[in-house]
């Protein structure tokens, strides 16, 4: 069945790279209408759905646009947040035009969820089931869909920076792994990169609060990693919180190499332009049981930061 959040939950912080204060509140929607946003701070309140083709390039995060170019940015690590908790449907103001970056993880957005819990509305849920591989490349940067029983996430990463350097994971992302696994690895930048932001208006909100820094061999942000490879766990956060502007859950492999927001994007477009690579499917319970999201408790937050 599909699932929204029983009541308002409230998260206020400022924009990662706006630096601007901004309050959002994810509220219940109905059975099928899907995730959106509304900017509540604009004239008409307009609603941007969180779908692919909304989705704006942008290599630093994803952006969702509608055709009068009003905004939401860095979307992603909510987006996660609702994937990972099972919620299908909500309606979530937003007084500004980025999504507060919080301590760069999605693990505050996941607590809020959990402690609010979920109602579960009588309509079947339907899922994305992946029937052949679909695959984009750009330069040295991959990312595929194939077919698989389970959302199952592959990711692996290549920094020239040695507290980063090569790392891999995969991860079955049904029975709350990515509330265990994921939801606490925060986003993580380069030390060199952060002037060359700022000089062009970016990460105006960043701080050694809310994202990892690396120089080299050294990580300056205080408390170190929350875990031994905690940027490619946060890319794999991302990556399943881009993979949800699909609209609905996938069942399928991603597999990702040094890919991005727009690479997830643009994997996405390639899979629905060729309507013979995925199908829709209502979810029985034994499909149900595979999805993100299902069985999530509070107990899958003790070891969570």
């Amino acid at each position: 069945m599909q699932n929204s959040v029983k009541s308002p939950v409230v998260f206020e912080g400022v924009g990662l790279h706006t630096g601007a204060p901004v309050r959002l509140v994810v509220r219940p929607a109905p059975a099928g209408a899907g995730i959106a946003f509304r900017r509540v701070d604009l004239t008409g309140s307009p609603v941007l759905k969180a779908l692919w083709h909304n989705v704006m390039v942008s290599p630093l995060n994803t952006r969702l646009t509608n055709a009068d170019g009003v905004t939401v940015s860095t979307v992603e690590h909510l987006m996660a947040a609702l994937s990972g908790c099972g919620v299908h449907n909500a309606l979530i103001d937003i007084d500004g035009p980025e999504v507060p970056i919080l301590d760069g993880s999605a693990a505050a957005f996941v607590r809020g969820i959990v402690a609010t819990g979920l109602h579960t509305d009588p309509a079947p849920m339907q899922a994305i089931e992946i029937l052949r591989e679909i695959s984009v490349t750009q330069g040295a940067a991959f990312a595929s869909l194939s077919p698989s029983t389970t959302l199952q996430i592959d990711f692996s990463i290549d920094f020239v920076d040695a507290a980063i350097g090569h790392q891999r994971k995969t991860l079955n992302m049904a029975n709350g792994a990515f509330v265990r696994e994921l939801c606490d690895s925060r986003t993580f930048c380069r030390s060199s990169d952060v002037d060359a932001m700022r000089a062009q208006g970016l990460a105006l909100g960043g701080s050694m609060e809310n994202a990892v820094v690396v120089d080299g061999d050294k990580i300056l942000t205080p408390g170190g990693l929350r875990h031994a490879d905690e940027a490619v766990r946060h890319k794999m956060l991302d990556a399943l919180g881009d993979l949800y502007t699909a609209g609905a859950p996938i069942l399928g492999r991603y597999t990702g190499s040094r890919a991005g927001h727009a690479m997830t994007n643009l994997l996405l477009r390639a899979v629905f332009a060729q309507p013979d690579a995925w199908r829709m499917v209502r979810c029985d319970a034994n499909i149900a049981a595979r999805l993100p999201g299902v069985g999530v408790s509070q107990a899958d937050l003790v070891a969570v930061a």
